[in-house]
């Protein structure tokens, strides 16, 4: 008990006066790894104060990863990075170039003393059960992209309400937790229209959607585009062993399509740009000089990811929509 110290009329609250107090333990190597904190039972009895208080301070210090707890023995020291503020979850889909921009903006604009644990699901359910599962408990944040997953909002309600941020996208059942996310249904929408006087020259669109990852707002966007401007199109779910079709124009969410609509035209001697068009989804650098330029519509996913920042950092509990826009280049 004699690590621990609480005053009255220190005007610091009591559960923050018993992490300080583990905290300057530990820089004083009062205390180890792996040594046994006082239970709170004790600390209770010892400094009359309510359970819930010395939960508090304790819970603190196990979500930074600085003690854990062992099931009917206690809580015991686990790390000595007193250091690290923050210990943050981060559960992404997958690792490609847009995500791997969220998370490099991300750390950028973090900060120091802090933690961040990368981990993907793969658009597995049973794979993101388990990692929610077994992190519970054990972080000051956690930073969830859900994607178009079926029944993982029931997974995401078990973790601390307050200490949740959905990533990327949303929906009604999330609109509770605090977001940064595309509003892919009006992006797709909004960049189609803006790109009209381009779009004008062709007489069918096709959007190559294979429907299996990506976001359904793309597609409604897309047909609802076309259905208020009277345009004929159509949705593909892969374009294999398709001719290009002259004075058409491709919208492709997946770039692997992109790659093979590319080589189908260099086959047939089509002219992209000329003979038909393609408006690929998400940035990159590499869009930039393919077949002499690409046409995207694409979120800004550094600005995603400072945005995601800094409502770590200020605890804003706000839903916020990351903005897109239709970049044209000789693809139209």
């Amino acid at each position: 008990m004699k690590i621990i110290s609480i005053q009255n009329n220190l005007g610091v609250p009591k559960y923050r006066q018993i992490i300080n107090s583990i905290e300057k333990a530990i820089n004083e190597e009062k205390l180890i790894k792996g040594d046994r904190l006082p239970s709170v039972n004790k600390v209770c009895l010892a400094f009359n104060l309510s359970r819930d208080t010395v939960l508090l301070g304790y819970d603190d210090l196990k979500k930074r990863g600085i003690i854990y707890a062992i099931p009917g023995k206690g809580y015991y020291v686990k790390s000595v990075e007193i250091t690290i503020k923050q210990k943050i979850f981060l559960l992404f889909d997958e690792l490609n170039i847009f995500k791997e921009d969220i998370y490099n903006s991300f750390l950028k604009n973090i900060g120091k003393n802090v933690q961040v644990d990368i981990f993907f699901h793969h658009f597995n359910v049973q794979v993101f059960q388990k990692l929610i599962n077994d992190c519970n408990g054990n972080y000051t944040k956690y930073i969830i992209m859900p994607t178009n997953l079926i029944d993982v909002v029931a997974f995401i309600k078990t973790l601390p309400v307050n200490d949740v941020i959905i990533l990327d996208q949303t929906n009604e059942e999330l609109k509770s937790f605090p977001a940064i996310y595309q509003n892919h249904k009006k992006d797709i929408f909004e960049g189609l229209n803006k790109g009209k006087t381009k779009l004008s020259k062709y007489k069918k669109f096709i959007m190559i959607f294979p429907g299996f990852r990506e976001p359904p707002g793309m597609k409604i966007g897309f047909e609802n585009y076309c259905l208020e401007n009277g345009i004929d199109y159509e949705v593909i779910q892969e374009f294999t062993d398709r001719e290009i079709t002259t004075g058409s124009v491709y919208i492709i969410p997946i770039d692997r399509d992109l790659v093979q609509v590319i080589e189908k035209a260099r086959e047939q001697n089509l002219k992209l740009g000329t003979d038909f068009g393609i408006i690929s989804y998400n940035e990159t650098p590499l869009k930039k000089v393919v077949s002499n330029g690409i046409t995207t519509i694409s979120t800004d996913f550094t600005t995603m990811g400072k945005i995601l920042a800094q409502m770590v950092l200020t605890g804003k509990k706000e839903q916020i929509e990351n903005k897109s826009a239709l970049i044209i280049r000789n693809s139209l």
